[in-house]
């Protein structure tokens, strides 16, 4: 059958991205510690030449379906390379975003409980470069400084959003581990947030809050700090949802070295 994609077009306009998007599909996370299975949602695209028509897409559930249905982080440039030279294009970018879970413990009762985090695994690749950045949003406890400083007694809190992504090469594609960030972004902040939590356990995470109040710039620099020491490219985005206030607050910033 005539492949009418892949005639060539006379306009010469190059196309940055052309693809699919919304993709939901079967996958299974493994990166050698964490192994879930799950439903990710799924967008494959490539740059598109000046003189082609247009792309293969059927060629992109394909690489999904080949490739990627079983994600491991560190070798996703493989996959990548592969699916580069499938669809015949300058540029492949491949995103897969689906939640994980991983156990926490109460700090009084001991009682296990797990805590989902939004994890979002994005590739990209040119003949000349590749790259693999692992993004994860996870909830933490902050206690305001300026509350508790002005009042008799308490403070307000709230449950605070932390977005962590860390970006690696093709030499280290995942230099930290969907499991590592989580512990990283959980240690930040006033308090973590527990789905299972008993009375004793209250207790003590409502004191650990109001002794370690924080603003979302703290948040963002402790993170930042953490990452820095690892020689670690990053971009962190904190959001706290604020309890008294009428809008929320945020923070941002991205740091390459």
């Amino acid at each position: 059958m005539h492949d009418i994609q892949n005639e060539a077009d006379s306009r010469g306009i190059a196309i940055d991205e052309v693809g699919i998007s919304g993709l939901r599909y079967p996958v299974t996370f493994d990166d050698g510690h964490t192994c879930q299975h799950g439903i990710a949602d799924i967008s494959v695209t490539v740059g598109l030449q000046a003189d082609r028509r247009g792309t293969h897409m059927s060629r992109m559930i394909a690489l999904v379906h080949e490739e990627v249905a079983t994600l491991a982080p560190q070798d996703l440039p493989i996959a990548l390379k592969r699916g580069l030279a499938l669809l015949e294009a300058p540029s492949l970018a491949v995103t897969l975003s689906l939640p994980i879970a991983t156990t926490v413990t109460a700090p009084a009762s001991k009682r296990q409980s797990w805590q989902t985090h939004d994890v979002t695994i994005t590739g990209y690749i040119t003949p000349d470069t590749c790259t693999v950045a692992t993004t994860v949003t996870t909830d933490v406890t902050s206690l305001c400084p300026c509350s508790k400083a002005i009042s008799d007694y308490g403070a307000h809190n709230q449950r605070s959003e932390v977005t962590l992504t860390v970006t690696g090469n093709a030499d280290a594609p995942y230099p930290l581990a969907v499991h590592e960030i989580v512990d990283l972004l959980r240690s930040v902040g006033s308090a973590p947030v527990l789905p299972l939590i008993k009375r004793p356990d209250e207790r003590v995470v409502t004191m650990q809050a109001y002794d370690h109040p924080v603003f979302v710039e703290d948040i963002i620099r402790d993170i930042s700090l953490a990452c820095r020491e690892k020689g670690l490219k990053h971009a962190i985005r904190t959001k706290n949802l604020e309890s008294i206030h009428s809008h929320d607050a945020i923070a941002s910033l991205t740091y390459t070295g």
